[in-house]
């Protein structure tokens, strides 16, 4: 027996660099499938604690919520050690290749796409603003949203780099991730976990505010 679709949690520690500057960043990595087969969405800093995580079970796809440095460092490495295919939307190749310009990604995502893993789907959301081609996942069977950077606890994710934009990632969250189920669980990329009916009243509060 295959046990039940899960979802496991790991934080990897590292740097996030972007427009000259390089921060220390703790990041989530998420784990999604049964004792057989699993999905990792955003490989994180550290190959070794992402491979130890998966153990001996069947990798198929390392999900790229978006290709900023601290999310996408070790994907390749996980990729090479378990023949995973790496999945990135395409509007943020020109971010991959600031961190990988030798190796493309082996597939595209794209927005109503179902990856499918443990007999259950992860359907993906373009949401674009913290990145162009950002994206979050969202599997109703398990009443969760992983957000990536575009949604955290408390506010959307940050803007104020190259590649972003305020306004768009507010209306991504606003038509694309508000109007799930409230008890939703959201996944975060960083950070503590929420719900969407504890995010969505402060929609117009953060626009407001401009951030």
């Amino acid at each position: 027996m295959a046990g039940e679709p899960r979802i496991e949690h790991l934080v990897t520690s590292g740097t996030f660099s972007l427009d000259g500057g390089t921060w220390d960043v703790d990041n989530n990595v998420w784990i999604i499938g049964d004792d057989d087969e699993v999905v990792v969405i955003d490989a994180a800093h550290d190959s070794d604690a992402v491979l130890e995580a998966v153990g001996d079970r069947r990798l198929s796809a390392v999900v790229c919520t978006h290709a900023h440095d601290d999310h996408v460092r070790a994907a390749p490495d996980v990729a090479l050690a378990t023949g995973a295919a790496i999945l990135l939307h395409p509007d943020d190749q020109v971010l991959w290749k600031m961190v990988h310009p030798n190796r493309r990604p082996d597939g595209p995502l794209a927005d109503g796409d179902e990856l499918a893993v443990a007999g259950i789907g992860l359907r993906v959301l373009h949401t674009p603003g913290h990145a162009p081609g950002a994206v979050c996942l969202y599997a109703p069977e398990l009443g969760a949203l992983f957000s990536g950077d575009t949604l955290f606890a408390g506010g959307p994710g940050a803007t104020g780099r190259s590649y972003s934009d305020f306004g768009t990632i507010i209306t991504s969250i606003g038509d694309r991730l508000l109007t799930l189920p409230g008890e939703t669980v959201v996944h975060t990329g960083h950070g503590d976990t929420t719900t969407i009916e504890a995010e969505a009243p402060h929609l117009e509060e953060w626009a407001a505010r401009g951030w």
